[in-house]
């Protein structure tokens, strides 16, 4: 396998209607997500959206990069940032974000569950949510020192909470049950 460059990922990255990460030359292409996917990360969206753009901040969904540090970069399904002009906001990629959200994929599940948890905490991204359409749970991950713990895992008859965005509550049904 070629080792790439963060430019040539980059540029890849701009020019492909898919989802690809990068890691230290490595080019990883994600599956395509499916519907079920699209409609749950979108219930996201226009929940964030009109929660922080109101108070100046951005949100975006895939296929955006966030740099986990030089040489690594991952694409959320949604990112945010409370303030549209904080400096990590970049047009092509962003240098972190004050929160991120997967929706786990079934052909990978550890990659959601497991990797990226280590490679957001080494962004220092605060908030993590982990939302599993396979056991119909979210996972609110907060970024305590160098690591996450966790706020709370939430399934179905509960409501997720935030501690980034206080008072910001989802119920778990209507994440999964999102059209």
């Amino acid at each position: 396998m070629t080792s790439r460059t963060d430019a040539q990922y980059l540029r890849l990255s701009e020019q492909t209607n898919r989802l690809i990460e990068f890691t230290d030359g490595v080019l990883e292409v994600l599956p395509r997500p499916t519907s079920k996917h699209q409609r749950i990360l979108l219930w996201f969206y226009r929940t964030l959206f009109a929660l922080v753009e109101p108070a100046g901040g951005i949100v975006l969904v895939a296929a955006l990069p966030v740099q986990i540090r030089p040489g690594q970069y991952r694409e959320p399904d949604v990112l945010l940032l409370l303030d549209r002009t904080d400096p990590r906001y970049q047009e092509s990629f962003w240098l972190g974000a004050d929160l991120v959200i997967e929706v786990v994929s079934p052909r990978d599940r550890k990659r959601d569950t497991r990797t990226k948890r280590g490679d957001y905490a080494v962004a220092r991204i605060p908030e993590y949510w982990i939302v599993n359409p396979l056991d119909e749970t979210i996972t609110v991950l907060t970024l305590r020192g160098p690591a996450y713990g966790e706020h709370g895992v939430f399934r179905r008859g509960t409501t997720a909470t935030s501690v980034l965005l206080p008072g910001w509550a989802v119920r778990v049904d209507d994440v999964f049950d999102a059209r």
